[in-house]
């Protein structure tokens, strides 16, 4: 079973999500630019929105870091007692024996990847060495202590000593454990984790996120701005800086769709879980915002118009073709009316085509009702709670 999100979504002049010149993303759709906003930014935005909006403990959550090394050594030394310097050591010395390098770069230790972890692990991982801190030890070699932190690298001699020890068997089984244990972790449930050379770390994501589309053809714009010294004479002119920023203004569609089977399985088959998970996923979808330039452009403009779809059997299908042709206000009608009706009359062409079958119901939450309604004769709901509500409510039976 699985719940399909489209969403359309409205900004003021802004610049959310740069490409590396600093320019808004952009790409090409039926032969015309288009706004752009990546997934991985609208991922990040609802990762956030589940800590900022309170829809999960900070503790159920994960965490993506090469920062692994300071962390735990920070948990060890606070909790547990541990010398901070000797701790970070030990770390260093220890995640190697679930065959996670380490990289240390004047004191900088980091892990080979950047890893997406629950958050709890950071606690599990320093209990697990706080318990064989002795056992552990000898692999260390001679650290610097808290006074010697900028103190030269370690001699070769503590090298060589340091791996002539092999790292013992059963804890680094207990180790792997830790880091292969992904349950009970939402956006780490929804989002998923893929190592290539860790094949038993990998988590298969439940959600699937498009890249959201501007359903116009995409304007660029540029603003052109200058910065003055408060602190000049006052006989002085001009700027003391001066530059560029683009910018542009789009109404996009947005889909995403989560497979709540997957889920389910990826959260033990924790009801309770799922389910909460599901209202966090579907109230965090709509309303996150990515950050980008938000200081200077403040674009917080919440989605016009949301649709769910229940889809009980079937493959998924995108509604991203009903923007082909660039959507273009006219007398009437303003943009977002627009792209709202030439979504729904590509939704309902496609309902013809391809049929219901599988499909159990259509959630729409909007500002107004369509001009057409093809197919959207279905459950409206006036605001965000109900229908987020109605649709996990929705999914949860069905599944039952």
């Amino acid at each position: 079973m699985k719940i399909e999100l489209h969403i359309l979504q409205n900004f003021a002049p802004s610049n959310l999500n740069r490409d590396d010149t600093g320019a808004p993303k952009d790409c090409e759709l039926g032969g015309y630019r288009r706004g752009r906003i990546s997934s991985q930014c609208l991922k990040r935005a609802v990762r956030d929105a589940f800590k900022t909006e309170g829809l999960f403990d900070a503790t159920e959550l994960g965490v993506r870091t090469k920062r692994l090394v300071d962390n735990v050594a920070k948990h060890l030394f606070e909790v547990h007692g541990r010398e901070l310097q000797l701790a970070r050591a030990m770390v260093s010395a220890s995640l190697p024996g679930a065959g996670l390098k380490v990289k240390d770069a004047e004191g900088d230790a980091k892990s080979e990847y950047l890893l997406f972890l629950p958050s709890r692990h950071i606690e599990r991982i320093a209990k697990l060495l706080d318990e064989h801190w002795d056992e552990l030890l000898p692999l260390v070699g001679d650290p610097p202590s808290d006074q010697e932190e900028s103190a030269p690298k370690k001699t070769k001699k503590s090298k060589k000593s340091a791996k002539q020890q092999a790292f013992p068997k059963d804890i680094g089984k207990e180790l792997m454990a830790i880091f292969e244990d992904a349950s009970a972790t939402p956006d780490l449930a929804l989002f998923g984790r893929m190592i290539a050379d860790k094949p038993k770390w990998n988590v298969e994501a439940a959600c699937q996120v498009a890249h959201a589309i501007s359903t116009n053809r995409l304007v660029m714009d540029f603003d052109f701005y200058t910065a003055v010294d408060d602190l000049r004479p006052e006989d002085t002119t001009g700027s003391d800086m001066m530059g560029t920023v683009q910018f542009s203004s789009s109404c996009f569609y947005r889909y995403a769709v989560l497979d709540v089977e997957q889920l389910a399985r990826n959260l033990g088959d924790d009801g309770d879980l799922t389910r909460r998970t599901i209202g966090a996923w579907l109230r965090a979808s709509v309303i996150a915002i990515p950050t980008g330039k938000q200081n200077s452009m403040a674009a917080h403009n919440p989605p016009s118009f949301v649709l769910a779809t229940l889809r009980t059997a079937g493959a998924p299908i995108s509604l991203a073709n009903a923007f082909t042709q660039p959507v273009r206000p006219d007398t009437g009608r303003d943009l977002v009316s627009a792209s709202i009706d030439a979504l729904n009359s590509y939704l309902g062409k496609v309902t013809r085509m391809y049929g219901v079958e599988g499909i159990e119901a259509h959630f729409v939450a909007d500002r107004e009702v369509p001009e057409s309604q093809d197919v959207l004769e279905v459950m409206q709901h006036p605001n965000l709670e109900e229908w987020s509500e109605s649709v996990q409510s929705a999914a949860i039976g069905a599944r039952a």
